[in-house]
């Protein structure tokens, strides 16, 4: 049961009689910060006392009078100037342990009103090796399809690949002109992602070139917009001087950009003009950029030739990729790529065309909207289709095939404005029933605040971040290890593996999704602090004591004992164990794993006290030895679950 769901399920028609969308009141009763007050707190009243013109310990009386909590909560209690402070009863808390501890769900019940969900997450690119970039979509996506199962929903994963655009036609291209084929035959992954880097740096370079005459003249033009500015006398008249110095920022910031955009052209011409290789290839390919798409084109029109290459490159991209999948223990329902749409493509340009939403525009097929200042654009003048086409596609199959209730896309945020069009246009093609949600997310960055990188620059490949983590891991079970010489080398190795991919995994999925964090392997495999690594640790402890005792819990659990509550470290924990249903629920209320994080930290750190204030094995009698017992795999239990929950595996022993 979810109490505090509960309590304001029952509080919702007392404060209707207060407010017409009682909602906002609603949200104001939350579990209390000190437990001298209680176990939870409505503090209503003094919105509606300010509102209504009345005392609020006045209103506070009259809801306690109202409110029916009997059957789980002590008497309700006023406090101060109308905080409604409640307790739950000792009989109902020990009847949900009881509930809980024969309950391989723990008590926590499915929903009653299952949806069907499909959750768009990971898509990478398969022409590239997956990066950290990748890391945030992949176990974020992954922790909400299980959360969202466990609550009872129906849950469709599908891993959208990026199998069948442009970059296929930079490979090809690569293939055809710069293919190394002793390395082909032995790494051809490898070798294809040289070639994909290769042809990339060189348009980079060849536009870079073409627009670089561009920018400084649009830098020159603004420097002498903004020394005019600088110039002009300044306006007697307060509101016109605001707007100036407004202005004169806007200049300086589009300077900034401006020159922060020459910067980055000039250092990808730089990077090929240094490299006498790439120079040589850069003067003997000028017309690359059309190849590139000459390549696509063909593949897409069913060239033999380049579809073969596809076909062949396909499967060993595909296999790279399912590598890092494996170490992160995730898989997926469907991985319905890019080319699996590809036919459907023209007739979702027709069907716009035939609604009156599409109309050419320079040539190309666009979607304009009244909310966006650009047109969203479902194919180039050359007859090329975009993203946005595949996704309308990719929407119509999805509704086609599985009547989904929602469908979530765990993308990077700054994908936002796509998909607000995408969106717009599912919804005047007939989705407007379906709940399409953009599940944003902030980036990775290095510990100077910037996107995480390599000394080179580039992403750093998710194999590697992985391989690190377990190799910080491994060095933090040797040391936990040291005195009590629990683990031989083997399991040390075993443990390490599971605690660092499961380091990896928490410290992404601990931060609020749209913020962005500073990544740290020292921090996210530390034994204090809300990672892993503590979580994992405090599990183990719990079947430490277990092993110590010679219990077989099993038996215990399903025996005669009861739990009893005699202490305030034992009710602490007991209540947070009953909060469990609560992180679950507000984690699928609005897609953010985090809250699961938060919550396991809190068990853990009630788990903590619990042990050190009450001796467990060598407890005054057996009875209160069982019942804490039966408390202390409660909490195995549910750390278990809700590592489960979030993709991590625990380890038995650390």
């Amino acid at each position: 049961m979810n109490i505090l769901a509960e309590i304001k399920r029952r509080f919702s028609s007392v404060l209707s009689e207060y407010a017409d969308h009682p909602a906002p009141l609603l949200d104001m009763i939350r579990p209390v910060q000190d437990a001298r007050h209680g176990d939870y707190q409505a503090n209503c009243a003094m919105p509606l006392g300010k509102k209504l013109g009345r005392p609020p310990r006045d209103i506070a009386a009259e809801m306690v009078a109202r409110v029916d909590l009997a059957d789980f909560c002590q008497a309700p209690e006023i406090a101060g100037p109308g905080f409604i402070n409640l307790k739950i009863s000792d009989a109902f808390l020990l009847a949900s342990l009881e509930t809980a501890r024969r309950d391989a769900r723990l008590g926590v019940a499915p929903t009653a009103q299952p949806k069907t969900y499909v959750v768009d997450f990971s898509s990478p690119n398969v022409a590239k090796s997956m990066h950290v970039g990748h890391i945030r979509s992949t176990v974020i996506g992954d922790a909400l399809c299980r959360l969202l199962r466990f609550l009872g929903h129906r849950v469709i994963s599908d891993n959208h690949l990026g199998d069948w655009g442009t970059q296929f036609g930079m490979i090809i291209y690569g293939y055809k002109h710069f293919r190394d084929g002793a390395a082909y035959s032995t790494q051809p992954v490898k070798e294809l992602e040289r070639l994909y880097k290769r042809v990339n740096a060189l348009l980079e370079y060849h536009a870079g070139k073409a627009k670089l005459p561009q920018l400084e003249q649009a830098l020159a033009d603004k420097q002498a917009e903004h020394a005019a500015a600088q110039a002009a006398p300044k306006s007697d008249d307060k509101k016109q001087a605001k707007r100036d110095a407004k202005h004169l920022k806007d200049l300086e910031k589009s300077l900034a950009d401006l020159r922060k955009q020459r910067e980055v052209v000039q250092q990808k011409i730089a990077a090929v003009e240094k490299d006498d290789a790439l120079r040589q290839d850069a003067l003997s390919h000028p017309e690359i950029a059309q190849a590139v798409l000459n390549e696509t084109a063909k593949l897409h029109a069913g060239d033999a030739e380049n579809r073969q290459l596809w076909d062949e490159f396909l499967p060993q991209c595909r296999a790279s990729i399912q590598k890092i999948y494996d170490l992160l223990g995730i898989s997926f329902d469907y991985e319905y790529g890019e080319s699996f749409y590809h036919g459907r493509l023209g007739q979702v340009v027709q069907d716009l065309e035939k609604r009156g939403l599409a109309r050419q525009s320079d040539g190309a097929m666009c979607v304009f909207l009244d909310q966006f200042e650009t047109p969203m654009i479902v194919r180039k003048r050359d007859g090329a289709y975009l993203y946005a086409t595949t996704d309308l596609a990719t929407i119509a199959y999805r509704l086609e095939q599985w009547r989904p209730d929602a469908i979530l896309y765990v993308v990077d945020h700054r994908q936002g404005e796509h998909f607000g069009k995408l969106f717009a246009v599912a919804a005047q093609m007939g989705c407007e029933n379906v709940d399409l949600q953009h599940i944003g997310f902030g980036a990775v960055l290095g510990e100077d605040g910037r996107p995480l990188k390599t000394r080179s620059g580039e992403n750093v490949p998710l194999d590697s971040l992985i391989a690190h983590a377990i190799e910080a891991a491994h060095a933090e079970v040797c040391r936990i290890d040291e005195e009590a010489g629990l683990l031989s080398e083997e399991q040390r190795e075993k443990v390490s593996r599971v605690v660092g991919v499961a380091a990896l995994k928490y410290a992404d999925l601990v931060q609020n999704r749209e913020s962005d964090y500073v990544f740290s392997y020292e921090k996210m495999v530390a034994l204090r602090g809300n990672t892993a690594t503590y979580m994992q640790y405090a599990y183990a402890r719990t079947q430490s004591i277990f092993a110590r005792g010679g219990i077989d819990i099993e038996s215990l659990r399903n025996s005669a004992a009861v739990i009893s509550i005699n202490e305030p470290a034992e009710r602490a924990l007991a209540m947070e164990l009953l909060r469990f249903s609560e992180a679950l629920e507000e984690c699928g209320a609005d897609y953010r794993p985090n809250h699961l994080t938060g919550y396991l930290f809190e068990l853990a750190k009630q788990f903590s006290v619990f042990f050190e204030q009450c001796h467990v094995l060598k407890a005054e009698t057996e009875a209160l030895r069982d019942s804490r017992l039966l408390l202390c795999d409660l909490t195995g239990r549910t750390i278990r679950q809700g590592l489960e929950l979030l993709g991590i595996q625990v380890v038995e022993k650390m």
